[in-house]
């Protein structure tokens, strides 16, 4: 049986400034709820995941906070991207050793990463680990899934269509 996974979110053409604002609100409506410090440094880091789509590493996001004109220190980003990816706001891109924005953030979902291999965009997808092969060879081992993370590498529309013009 193959693995289960939803539509991917990341891809699509959509209203980018609605996508940003969306994900920026829910988040700090969750760090309100729960009684989490959603700082400027964090939130711009949030935000600059958010608006890129693609996998992020962290010192490219230092670059960003400097430009923005935050501390230029790498703990900086990445205390802000270890509270990001504790809360599940953003996810760790293990090829990449990148950081992409959360596309379900608050939902304790297994995703799925969909990465083009010329741009670095990333769309995500929730998978059902324990409905896949992977679950199936699990219960015959006793073996218990906490977390998984696929990664599957391979190009994008947008550069499928400009490798074709």
């Amino acid at each position: 049986m193959p693995d289960e996974i939803a539509t991917p979110i990341g891809f699509e053409k959509h209203d980018h400034e609605a996508c940003v604002a969306h994900g920026l609100a829910v988040v700090e409506a969750r760090c309100a709820a729960e009684g989490l410090r959603l700082t400027p440094v964090r939130r711009k880091v949030l935000e600059f995941l958010l608006r890129e789509h693609r996998a992020l590493g962290a010192y490219a996001i230092l670059d960003m906070l400097r430009d923005d004109g935050f501390s230029s220190q790498p703990p900086v980003a990445y205390r802000a991207l270890d509270f990001l990816a504790e809360n599940g706001f953003v996810h760790k891109i293990e090829r990449l050793n990148a950081f992409v924005a959360c596309t379900h953030p608050g939902e304790n979902h297994s995703p799925a990463f969909m990465i083009c291999r010329l741009c670095d965009a990333v769309a995500e997808a929730q998978s059902t680990p324990a409905k896949s092969a992977l679950g199936d060879a699990a219960r015959a081992a006793g073996f218990e899934i906490e977390k998984t993370v696929v990664e599957a590498e391979g190009i994008c529309p947008s550069c499928a269509d400009k490798s074709a013009a």
